[in-house]
């Protein structure tokens, strides 16, 4: 049996040197039977310099809206689309600050394979600042995987577990699951819900969560607030369209310490932004 084609999906603006170190830990992975490992599509969202980091031919053009808010949902929408025109069978989705493990993608392809009709999500590490330059050929010596998700030990799969952990930093399926998920809602566009809209729609196509400890990924250090007060509008905006399809809202953490900030109310309904 000859292994699945996969592909591997970023979507980016800027975040070129972030993106050039994802593009080294990608090329360290060896393809099964001598096979290249994957295909690459990466969307640029508005950003003209991104072929010159991995090449015009992986990369797929996408305007930045009138109103400039990211349309991250719409931009994997496309990277899909682009990959399973190119024959995909396994589509991976890798964040632009991510780093894959040598063996991720490798991981990610044998899971789908075996259960097709899984989601898998493998766990993620966040860099420290003080680790650069990152260790590409030594990064399991950093693994520290994110506390608030599961993390198998590696050669381990876990199945099940609550979707709302879904996320988009690092995840795979076949390409019979992501048309059963009908992709990203667009209607989701700036920061935030639009991941965990994701993992409701696989819940209800009737798809299963799973966890992969041998499909790491490291997220590189960039400079962030927490909460993410610059994206407090976007957060409350697409709270309420998430809440408005599945009828409990998302990102309950950020909006309580948005609050504490007096940038947001709760109401009756749910949140508000204060003007």
């Amino acid at each position: 049996m000859s292994a699945p084609r996969v592909a591997v999906v970023t979507v980016a603006h800027g975040r070129h040197a972030h993106l050039t170190e994802q593009q080294r830990s990608l090329s360290t992975v060896a393809g099964p039977a001598g096979t290249p490992a994957h295909d690459r599509v990466v969307v640029a969202m508005g950003d003209p310099r991104i072929p010159a980091v991995v090449g015009r031919d992986d990369v797929v053009d996408l305007p930045l809206p009138a109103d400039g808010r990211l349309p991250l949902a719409a931009a994997r929408n496309l990277g899909a689309a682009e990959a399973l025109r190119r024959g995909a069978e396994v589509l991976v989705f890798l964040d632009v600050d991510c780093l894959a493990g040598p063996g991720t993608v490798a991981a990610y392809a044998a899971a789908v394979a075996d259960e097709p009709d899984v989601v898998w999500c493998g766990p993620v590490t966040y860099l420290s600042p003080d680790d650069r330059p990152y260790p590409l050929e030594r990064l399991a010596e950093l693994d520290d995987p994110h506390p608030a998700r599961p993390a198998p030990a590696p050669g381990a799969r876990e199945r099940g577990g609550d979707w709302a952990l879904f996320w988009s930093l690092s995840f795979a399926l076949s390409a019979d699951a992501w048309r059963r998920t009908g992709g990203f809602d667009e209607a989701y566009t700036g920061y935030g819900a639009e991941d965990t809209d994701l993992g409701q729609r696989a819940r209800a196509a009737g798809l299963g969560l799973g966890w992969l400890g041998d499909a790491p990924a490291y997220h590189q250090h960039h400079p962030t607030s927490d909460p993410p007060v610059q994206h407090a509008a976007d957060i409350v905006r697409n709270g309420r369209l998430f809440a408005a399809r599945w009828g409990w809202w998302p990102m309950g953490g950020w909006l309580e310490q948005l609050a504490a900030r007096g940038l947001v109310v709760r109401e009756d309904d749910g949140w508000r932004l204060v003007p």
